[in-house]
């Protein structure tokens, strides 16, 4: 396969997600094989989520003034509101969110480097795809924006069998921990990550969050694991899985039998 070189513009693109692994698509086929497999051939999209637009919306604050104003440009039916031209809420509170840390002089300066970075690498047989948020080579750091509901909601998670933060609950770490060797694969040396999280509430949390090396160990076997099944299913020689809770397979699925009314818990 030739190798398609990313750029900003291609990144996120459908030639570039059959290609290249990424820590979000990593996870989607964990969450179900079978609507990850469906989204990589074109067969399904996703409804649209106005969290992620949000979410977009608050990164491109951080990333330029005019990565900021072209995001508000190209989603502004979204953003504003038709008769007052005034924000919807969400982003009303995205603003506050913004405005929080960049008031913060400590979370600016975690987040101070070069942004919206890409590297490319190779890990567990597969090739992966990282796009950073903010990287400082001279502190040899990189650090991305996390936003969250509170910073102290805990989450039960079948993956430590444990309650966990947000952090753990979502991924974070592993991604991380492929951020990092990824980085090291581009640079030779290993940079320290970090997480500047801002709550959604009113007014907004924030903290700056670092991560105990010993941490990641557990995320690589985690990958390492998953990965190879993954790429059996990208490639076409192992049938995806259905986890039968997506809307994906809500939206396919077909009834062949009853079943007992104890399984509705599963």
């Amino acid at each position: 396969m030739q190798k398609t070189l990313l750029n900003q513009n291609n990144y996120y693109s459908q030639e570039a997600n059959v290609e290249y692994l990424s820590v979000s698509q990593f996870k989607n086929f964990v969450q179900c094989e079978a609507r990850s497999l469906a989204e990589l051939k074109g067969e399904f999209v996703r409804p649209y989520s106005n969290a992620l637009t949000v979410g977009s919306y608050l990164h491109s604050a951080f990333e330029s003034d005019d990565a900021f104003n072209n995001f508000c440009k190209k989603e502004h039916d979204v953003i504003f509101k038709k008769r007052s031209n005034g924000k919807y809420s969400d982003f009303e509170q995205a603003d506050a969110m913004i405005q929080t840390l960049k008031d913060d002089k400590f979370s600016m300066f975690a987040l101070e480097g070069e942004k919206e970075v890409i590297y490319t690498g190779k890990l567990f047989g597969a090739k992966w795809k990282i796009k950073v948020d903010s990287i400082n080579h001279d502190r040899k750091t990189f650090s991305d924006i996390k936003t969250t509901q509170s910073l102290s909601k805990r989450y039960w998670s079948d993956k430590y069998n444990k309650y966990v933060s947000f952090v753990e609950a979502y991924d974070y770490v592993l991604q991380m921990a492929i951020y990092r060797e990824i980085i090291f694969q581009n640079t030779g040396e290993y940079y320290s990550p970090y997480i500047v999280a801002v709550t959604k509430e009113n007014p907004p949390d924030k903290a700056v969050l670092h991560f105990d090396e010993s941490r990641f160990d557990f995320e690589k076997e985690y990958a390492e694991i998953y990965t190879p099944g993954i790429l059996e299913i990208k490639q076409g020689k192992k049938k995806p899985m259905r986890c039968e809770k997506c809307e994906y397979c809500r939206a396919t699925k077909k009834l062949t039998n009853t079943f007992e009314i104890e399984f509705l818990l599963e």
